[in-house]
């Protein structure tokens, strides 16, 4: 029987996560803040497989839910609606963007240990916030190929970590359990394993803006399991929330 995968927030991380699963064969509810009706384009390109929602109807129709929204939107999701569902959280906290959270700069709480706080009838998973769009989609191989890359997952219940391994390995991935949320911190911004192991070697001589730039058009390099599992293990914990590059722009506010 045909899987349901409910998107909240369509921007580029959502939008590669959806191409994934349709290739994959699930089918893609997206939604996003701005209504249905702008999803229109991204739906018939998307094909058959996808449509357009509110972000409760996508929830609902969700076997598995991705909230891919700025953390600053993260108390706007339905939570009634993601009851008893596994939410795939690829929220990160970048204050100058989402503005100072005390609790998260104080490391009391990771940024998915607040998600699952605001959601307390669902099953957090953090995955997909430690790579860039482009690289998620270029990277996904099949399973056993030799060049196939993992992405970290953090999670309080095995049952749903399972499930968001399962997803990964359906879209090219495999999955380095790293813990539960209060431990995701290990793939959160400026992180060994954020980003940078994916796009691989920059040329010289970048500014950060021009780096951001390169970094989300190159096809990026294979990161296997156990290099993640060295990266994740490598991290040491810093002050919360990333560095944004002065004039960057964050296309999963669509």
């Amino acid at each position: 029987m045909p899987r349901t995968l409910g998107l909240i927030g369509s921007g580029n991380i959502g939008t590669a996560v959806a191409r994934l699963a349709i290739t994959a064969g699930w089918d893609v509810v997206l939604s996003n803040s701005r209504g249905p009706e702008t999803l229109t384009d991204l739906v018939t390109d998307l094909g058959d497989k996808a449509r357009a929602a509110t972000p409760a109807d996508a929830a609902r129709a969700g076997d598995l839910v991705v909230a891919t929204v700025p953390l600053y939107a993260y108390d706007k999701l339905p939570v009634d609606a993601l009851a008893g569902k596994t939410v795939l959280d690829t929220l990160n906290y970048y204050p100058a963007r989402d503005g100072r959270i005390a609790e998260l700069d104080a490391n009391d709480l990771t940024s998915s240990a607040l998600l699952q706080r605001s959601l307390p009838g669902s099953r957090v998973v953090k995955v997909f916030n430690n790579i860039g769009a482009h690289q998620l989609f270029t990277l996904a191989r099949p399973a056993g190929a030799p060049d196939r890359s993992a992405l970290p997952i953090a999670g309080d219940d095995p049952a749903a970590k399972k499930e968001a391994a399962d997803l990964l390995d359906a879209l090219g991935w495999d999955a380095v359990d790293t813990g539960t949320l209060a431990e995701s911190w290990r793939s959160e911004p400026e992180t060994p394993v954020y980003v940078k192991p994916y796009a691989g070697e920059s040329p010289a001589g970048l500014s950060p803006l021009e780096w951001f730039g390169w970094m989300q058009g190159t096809p990026g390099v294979t990161v296997p399991a156990a290099r993640v599992r060295e990266l994740t293990e490598s991290a040491v914990r810093g002050p919360a929330g990333g560095v944004v590059p002065e004039g960057a722009t964050f296309p999963e506010r669509r």
